[in-house]
Order: structure tokens, then C-alpha cells, then sequence
């Protein structure tokens, strides 16, 4: 068979710049080694697929801490609204959600893939479940591709293989490795959007237990303010973990960070004392544990009397005032200190990846192999949650779909 392009990753990236390339008339080969393509994409948003964010190309990039700005002009070309046109003009109706988060309106990833499967069998891409072995090339260009079954000829690959977050899916890393064989720089890969794990035993103590509208913050050993939010967060029994969470694990450097809850960011602290003082004295002849229930979840109340080295068992009317203030400063700013990061095979992606400042961000064509591109998570690029990493994936597969020479 002719080629113009072959794509190596049948991920959303690798789906989306065969359907670019191939809608421009190029001749695509799509090259998956799993034995259905999407497999990550449908355990996306909780298998609900967080399509895109309905915000601008500006908004994309000021979620995106890591190498943000070399998304410029691919962001630009191929905004969310871009985004958001492609699915619902084929027949996948969307809809938006707290945070500008948008998703398939049947609550399903599977709609997402089937809107993309349709697309590469409308324009005629060649989808093939091979192993990629290597990445061939002469006089500095691409020349093909061999699997473990055969061998293709073509003057241009596209690698969106992903990262090393969730394995099972086929993220092993592969493009990496086939990357880093062409010269191209590695940076070292860690979990981004990750769960992180707290020393000591107050999360494993409140596991399960979910807050809403809570302010958080994560400080570096120097008390610096690293990353600040507002949302909603969980305690696991290895730490604690939620959006909020995930998007501060972005930022987690060296040790000795903490994130620091506030647990009633709309009460100033003269107000919040003065709701204290109600409930005390509504629970006046209560133990403190008991007078707490209205102002706290009931898991976290024996966490917050340990911490304040107050007795279950007092009664309410004996709380000291200086105890009480301590009370009003420990909900107010409510400390866990982080020990790391869930590893990154629990990631919901990678950061680190292909250098950045060895690709045309144009093109996404490689300055060191003419032919080779790059769309998705292999690049060292990776943003906050909400459905902006999906949107990079779209952006930067649209840009390398484009690139694509028809070689007549």
C-alpha cells in the first residue's frame, strides 16, 4: 500500500491526527498495538471522557504549568471551540459542567470513540493491531516503520504512544524508547494528576471521607505558596486525594511540602469562632466529640481533638478559650504533610516526556529527524484536571495532522 503518513498510538492523539492528516487526502496507516484502539480514552473522566474545557486557547495554557507556552500556536490554531464543533457536527452532542468541564451528553466515553472510529473509517485510515519495533530512517529522515509482522515505507510518522501512566492500557513507554533511539532528549517521567501520600495516621483514620467547597494549599519546606485551589478533595488510606489534589500534585517539589486545608473558607475566623461558640453552647452539657457533629464530618472529629490534645470525652462547657481559638486556627488551616506521590502507573498522566525545545511547536515536527512528529502525552507537556490534557492531545495531533505531506 501507498502511505503518505503512518501513526504510531491508536490513543485520542494518535486517532485525531489520522483522522487530520487523512481528511486533508493523505494516505494514513494507523498502527495500534492493542487489539481495540481508545483503550485509555475509555476510562477517561471515570469513564465518562472530560472531552475538552469550554474556555480559550489562553485559559488552556494558563492551566498548563509544565511547558505551556510551546503550546502556543497549536492551542491557537485548535482551540476547545474547535473541539467542541468537531464531535457535535458527527453526531456526538456535548454538554458542560461545574468548572467548564465538557462532556459526551450520554455520560459515556464509548460515544467519544465511536464519534472517532466513524470519522477513520469515513475517510478511508488503515488501522492495523501491530507491535512498532523500530523507527526506520535514512540520511537523517524518516524512511518507515517496522513491527513484529511487517514493514511500511513512508517519509512521515506521527508518535502519539503516550505516557507510562495506567500500563494495562499500552502505555508502556514505547515512544520514548523509539524517540530517544532518533537522539531526541528524554525528560524523566513522574506521575502528573497523581494522588499523594501523607506521613503520619489522620487520612487513613478519615479514608473515604469527601469534602466539597474546601480552600487548599500546598507549600513548599520554606512555607512558599506552590499551587492554591478550591473544590473538593478525599482522604485515602495512603493520603488524600481529589481534584484539587491532583492538580497540586503538579507542582509537589523535593520534601517537606504540605497541603493545608481550609475547611471553612467562608467564615472569617472571628465568624467561624462565633458559630463555635453557638454550637458550644447548644451542646453545652455534650462531650466535646458529640458537640462537634454540626461544624464537622464524624470521622474527622477524633483527628481534630487529637491534634488540639482534647478529650473526647469533655464536656463541651469546659473548653478552655485558648482551646477554642486553636479550634477556629486548626479548621482554618487543617495541615497534612505529603511523603510523595502514589506511583506513577496510578497517574492519570505523565510528566516528562520528549523535550520540548528539540520540536518544531509549529508543526510538532522533530528538528532533529525530518519526517517525525510528535501529538499527546509523550510530550513533555502536561496540565492541570478539567479536560485540558485531552485538549492538548486534540491541539498538538490537529498540528501534526496538518504537517502531513501528500506525496502524490
Amino acid at each position: 500500500m501507498k502511505i503518505d503518513g503512518i501513526v504510531i498510538g491508536g490513543g485520542p492523539a494518535g486517532m485525531f491526527a489520522a483522522i487530520t492528516a487523512a481528511s486533508r487526502g493523505c494516505r494514513v496507516l494507523l498502527l495500534e498495538k492493542n487489539n481495540r484502539l481508545g483503550k485509555k480514552l475509555l476510562i477517561t473522566g471515570k469513564g465518562r471522557c472530560n472531552v475538552t474545557n469550554r474556555c480559550t486557547a489562553q485559559e488552556v495554557l494558563q492551566n498548563t504549568p509544565r511547558n505551556g507556552r510551546f503550546l502556543y500556536s497549536a492551542m491557537t490554531a485548535f482551540p476547545p471551540e474547535r473541539t467542541i464543533s468537531f464531535f457535535e457536527e458527527r453526531s456526538c452532542p456535548l454538554k458542560t459542567e461545574r468548572g467548564s468541564r465538557v462532556f459526551p451528553v450520554s455520560d459515556r466515553s464509548q460515544s467519544i470513540l465511536d464519534c472517532l472510529q466513524r470519522e477513520l473509517h469515513r475517510l478511508g485510515v488503515v488501522v492495523k493491531n501491530e507491535t512498532v519495533v523500530q523507527i526506520l530512517t535514512r540520511d537523517s529522515a524518516v524512511s518507515g516503520v517496522k513491527t513484529e509482522k511487517n514493514t511500511y515505507e513512508a517519509r512521515c510518522v506521527i508518535l502519539a504512544t503516550g505516557g507510562v501512566s495506567y500500563p494495562s492500557t499500552g502505555s508502556t513507554g514505547d515512544g520514548y524508547r523509539f524517540a530517544g533511539a532518533l537522539g531526541h532528549t528524554i525528560v524523566a517521567q513522574e506521575g502528573s494528576l497523581v494522588p499523594l501520600t501523607a506521613e503520619g495516621p489522620d487520612c487513613a483514620d478519615m479514608q473515604g471521607l469527601s469534602l466539597r467547597n474546601v480552600g487548599v494549599k500546598l507549600l513548599s519546606a520554606k512555607g512558599k505558596v506552590l499551587y492554591k485551589d478550591f473544590g473538593e478533595l478525599l482522604f485515602t488510606h495512603f493520603g488524600i486525594s481529589g481534584p484539587t489534589v491532583l492538580s497540586a500534585s503538579c507542582h509537589l517539589k523535593g520534601e517537606g511540602c504540605r497541603l493545608v486545608i481550609d475547611l471553612k473558607p467562608a467564615l472569617e475566623e472571628n465568624k467561624l469562632d462565633e458559630r463555635i461558640l453557638r454550637d458550644l453552647e447548644l451542646y453545652q452539657n455534650r462531650s466535646m466529640e458529640n458537640a462537634l457533629t454540626d461544624l464537622l464530618p464524624r470521622s474527622m472529629i477524633p483527628v481534630v481533638l487529637r491534634r488540639l490534645e482534647i478529650s473526647p470525652d469533655l464536656q463541651a462547657n469546659s473548653l478552655t478559650k485558648q482551646k477554642r481559638r486553636a479550634l477556629v486556627e486548626l479548621l482554618k488551616a487543617f495541615t497534612v504533610d505529603i511523603a510523595g506521590k502514589r506511583p506513577v502507573s496510578e497517574a492519570i498522566i505523565t510528566s516528562g516526556g520528549v523535550k520540548v525545545s528539540e520540536i518544531d511547536p509549529k508543526t510538532m515536527e522533530s528538528k532533529l529527524v525530518s519526517g517525525l512528529f510528535f501529538a499527546g502525552e509523550i510530550l513533555d507537556c502536561d496540565a492541570y484536571t478539567g479536560g485540558f490534557n485531552l485538549q492538548i492531545a486534540w491541539a498538538t495531533a490537529y498540528a501534526a495532522g496538518m504537517s502531513v505531506p501528500i506525496t502524490g
